[in-house]
Formats: structure tokens, C-alpha cells, sequence
């Protein structure tokens, strides 16, 4: 993490001691968030305006909420990057008393984006990445190999209907939102060409914090900042990379979160996921390649909540069917973070399709 810059006498000073209580976001916070949601690395500046606050306050309160682990921007592998059958969710079930260290350990694999302790009919839910589908072979086959697995589910991705790094926090105004929109100066993205050795040096610089500066990751790699700032420009806006801010889903309200698996009539799927993307708390849409031919990630205020996404769910997509769900009890690892027991950020491993199986 980086150094923490100055100090900001209205806000807290984020405890980091283990079992320490999370504070709650205030709405300067959550408006910062949404922000960096939308442009996860325009200046201060250019955000200020639309936000209200000058350049050095948002510095500082990003430092905190980056320092805290309650707020972190990473980079990774935009999923036209990587090719459908090798993005998968992976049930696993395992020994009831070796589940916290096989999460561990699991959370450690950089093919594994996401790791979830879950109730339902596994005890692990496993988001994982590979560069091909050989790659995803062999690592299905390496987790069938620890000895506290006991089984393994794979569902293959077809298509991502709604990525999470699309979801976005309702904490800014409609001309907030549009000031942000005018004030992007990213020019026509190119088209999006497979990633060279050099774009993927520079996903896992960019994977810990996604704000770093061209002079820091130029400074690590040995390469002129010019250089450095013509590859990452080409990178960013070139539609091969996934800049992605996320916050601790606790400390930004969100106490729940669940994942749908779901049947409908193969006619129906692209319009079954075009209509869950477009509800509020869906995080994630794919179709996948299972009998439950539909999933859907969804972020609640509670759990009650969850029978109320399937009732508007079922009032969309009539021919849907619920075939099973996985509750998350806690997130060890999302999107390359390592999360602690209130979801704020305690590390990061870096997600790396291309890393071999051991």
C-alpha cells in the first residue's frame, strides 16, 4: 500500500488491528467510490469539480480508504481477453474441518480470481481464470489432487452477459455523473487485439493499485516513463484491461451477496441475461454450460432481500427456474484481493491467466 498523504481532521483514523470494528462510509466516501468506479484513474482535478471537494481532500481520503483496505482499485484481464471455456466457476467440496485452510491456500493460486466460503451444496465457490483451456484442464485436475477436496464442480463460462467491474454505487447525482462522462478524455477505444507479454507486465504492476503512478511502475521495470505511458494509454483504452474499484461490501452497506443458478430454454439465453444484468443488484450475468445454463452474482442490503431479486427475476424471465444457491458466508479472495473477516482488503494476489498449473 502506499504512503498516507497529510491527515484529514473529519475523518477517523481507520483502524487497522485485527477484530478491529470497520467504520461506516460517509457519503463523501461513497461519492468518491462511485467516482473512481467511473474514471479509476483521472486526476484529483478532474474530479474535484464534480464532486465538490478540492483536489487535496480527495487525495487524502483516498489514501485512507486505500490504507484501511475499504476501498482498492486493481487491474486485470478484460474478459474478451480470456477465451470462454477457460473462465469457469468451480463448486468444491472438501473436509468440514480443513475448509479455512484450504480457502487459503486456494486464494493463493493466481488462477483463482475470486474464493468464497459459501452455504449450499458446496463449501467452497471458486472464480478461476485460465489462458486456455488445457490450463483449466490441468487445474481442475491439480484441485481434484489435494487431498482435503473431496469434489469438484466446473461450469464453464459461454458469455458474460455483465461483468462486476460494470456495477456501479448509486452515490452520485445524474449531473454528478455527467460531469464525470464530459470530463473523460480517453479518445475512441481501439479495438481490442489479444494481449502482448509486455500488456501483461503491466496488468500485474497495475494489479495491486490501479492508481500507480507511470513514474513508479517505470522506476520497477527498468523502461523509460514515456514508454511506460504510451504502453499503458494503449493498454487501458484499448479495451484489453479492466480497471476496477472496489470497497469492503460491509462498509458500503451491502451485507449480503449470493450466487443464482438458474434454467432457462436455450432460445431465451442471451435475452435471460441481458434481463438480470439489468437489475440493480446483479453484479455478475454468464451463461455457462450445466443444466443450471444461467448464473447471476448478486450484492444485498440483506438476505431477505434475495427472494425479492428472484421475484423480479421470475417477472422478467417467465421461464426461469432457481435450481440452486450459493449463500456467501465470506469472501477470502475477490477479484485478486485478500480479504479479512469484514471484507477489507489485507493483501493482494494478483490474478494471472497465463501462470502454470502446479
Amino acid at each position: 500500500m502506499g504512503r498516507r498523504c497529510g491527515s484529514d481532521n473529519d475523518l477517523p483514523t481507520p483502524a487497522r488491528r485485527e477484530g478491529a470494528r470497520p467504520r461506516s462510509a460517509n457519503e463523501l466516501d461513497l461519492a468518491l467510490v462511485n467516482a473512481l468506479q467511473m474514471a479509476p484513474r483521472a486526476p484529483w482535478a478532474q474530479l474535484a469539480r464534480p464532486l465538490g471537494v478540492d483536489a487535496a481532500t480527495l487525495s487524502r481520503r483516498w489514501s485512507r480508504l486505500r490504507d484501511s483496505g475499504e476501498a482498492w482499485i486493481t487491474c486485470y484481464a478484460a474478459p474478451s481477453q480470456v477465451p470462454y471455456g477457460a473462465l469457469a466457476l468451480i463448486e468444491v467440496s472438501c473436509l468440514p474441518q480443513a475448509r479455512e485452510a484450504l480457502a487459503g491456500q486456494l486464494a493463493r493460486h493466481p488462477q483463482a480470481m475470486s474464493v468464497e466460503l459459501v452455504a449450499g451444496s458446496c463449501d467452497l465457490l471458486l472464480t478461476v481464470a485460465t489462458a486456455t483451456m488445457p490450463l483449466m484442464s490441468g487445474y481442475v485436475l491439480a484441485l481434484g489432487r489435494i487431498e482435503s477436496v473431496t469434489s469438484t464442480r466446473t461450469h464453464l463460462v459461454q458469455r458474460v452477459h455483465r461483468d462486476a467491474s460494470e456495477w456501479r454505487m448509486d452515490s452520485l447525482s445524474r449531473d454528478q455523473r455527467r460531469d464525470l462522462t464530459e470530463s473523460e478524455d480517453g479518445g475512441s477505444p481501439a479495438a481490442a487485439a489479444t494481449l502482448t507479454p509486455e500488456d501483461r507486465v503491466l496488468l500485474l504492476a497495475l494489479a495491486e493499485d490501479g492508481r500507480r503512478s507511470v513514474s513508479s511502475i517505470a522506476a520497477e521495470l527498468g523502461r523509460p516513463e514515456s514508454t511506460v505511458r504510451r504502453l499503458l494509454h494503449s493498454l487501458l483504452h484499448g479495451g484489453r484491461a479492466v480497471l476496477r474499484c472496489d470497497a469492503a461490501h460491509r462498509y458500503a452497506g451491502w451485507r449480503s451477496s449470493a450466487t443464482l443458478w438458474m434454467s432457462v430454454p436455450p432460445a431465451q439465453l442471451m435475452a435471460a441475461g441481458d434481463e438480470l444484468s439489468r437489475l440493480r443488484s446483479t453484479r455478475m450475468a454468464a451463461s455457462v454450460s450445466a443444466e443450471a445454463n444461467q448464473l447471476s452474482v448478486v450484492w444485498l442490503h440483506a438476505l431477505d432481500d434475495l427472494a425479492r431479486y428472484e421475484v423480479q427475476a421470475a417477472a422478467r424471465i417467465a421461464s426461469m427456474r432457481v435450481l440452486n444457491r450459493a449463500v456467501n458466508l465470506r469472501w477470502i479472495k475477490r477479484m485478486g484481493r485478500l480479504l479479512g473477516d469484514d471484507g477489507r482488503s489485507t493483501g493482494c494476489v494478483p490474478v494471472d491467466p497465463w501462470h502454470p498449473v502446479t
